[in-house]
């Protein structure tokens, strides 16, 4: 076990987690007034925005975790990229997801080549193929090596999607929180959201940590197999 992957046994408790994105949830859903604009459909931003927002956190760590792979050749580095990658496709999938209902509400349809729908999506597709990509190697040290290659490459969509809204003209409004200055939306929609990112950021530790295990029991019986044979 690496140190990295021992200082993930101090993960939040499941009733921890789940609880701070049952009450964060439960205060956009129920806590605060509708938007002027959007009305109650506006709601679903504080499930939207923390899936997307921790779901590139989850592809950050993968990046780092597979640099830090190729520079010290540790499989603990390997096994915490392949968890956080899976997490963060799951929450990026959600984001689409979720995006696709809010778009049916305002817009009028369930999907858009909007410039940050089609560079989330991807997203979503490089992720994919890197699971599918560590699926189909085998060999613990030629898995981790090109699959870190994989992981390292694939996170420059991120910062694209990012800047999307800024590059091209599509359906999607200007940055309101992660923008220079003030951000423009209302301060009690922001706090709300806030504790939402800090709900599912607990989340994302506790589904890391269970992960990062499954990872390092299966490559026990790999390496358990190789010596076998």
């Amino acid at each position: 076990m690496s140190r990295l992957e021992g200082a993930l046994t101090t993960a939040p408790p499941i009733w921890l987690a789940w609880g701070a994105v049952a009450v964060s949830l439960g205060a956009g859903l129920f806590g605060v007034p509708p938007d002027r604009t959007m009305g109650d459909v506006f709601r679903i931003f504080f499930l939207h925005v923390p899936l997307a927002w921790i779901g590139f956190l989850a592809l950050f760590v993968t990046m780092i975790a597979s640099g830090l792979y190729l520079l010290r050749a540790e499989l603990g580095f390997d096994r915490l990229a392949a968890a956080s990658a899976e997490i963060g496709l799951l929450f990026i999938g959600l984001t689409i997801i979720t995006g696709s209902i809010w778009g049916k509400a305002t817009w009028g349809v369930w999907w858009d080549f909007d410039p940050r729908l089609t560079t989330t999506a991807i997203l979503f597709v490089i992720y994919l193929g890197y699971i599918l990509l560590r699926a189909s190697i085998i060999g613990r040290i030629r898995r981790a090596r090109v699959s870190a290659v994989l992981g390292i490459i694939g996170f420059a969509d991120v910062p694209i999607v990012h800047l999307s809204v800024l590059w091209w003209r599509g359906l999607h409004q200007p940055p309101t929180v992660i923008r220079p200055g003030d951000p423009t939306i209302d301060h009690l929609f922001l706090a709300v959201l806030l504790a939402n990112v800090a709900a599912f950021s607990l989340l994302y530790v506790w589904l890391l940590h269970r992960r990062v295990a499954i990872e390092a029991n299966r490559d026990a019986a790999e390496a358990l197999l190789e010596a076998v044979r």
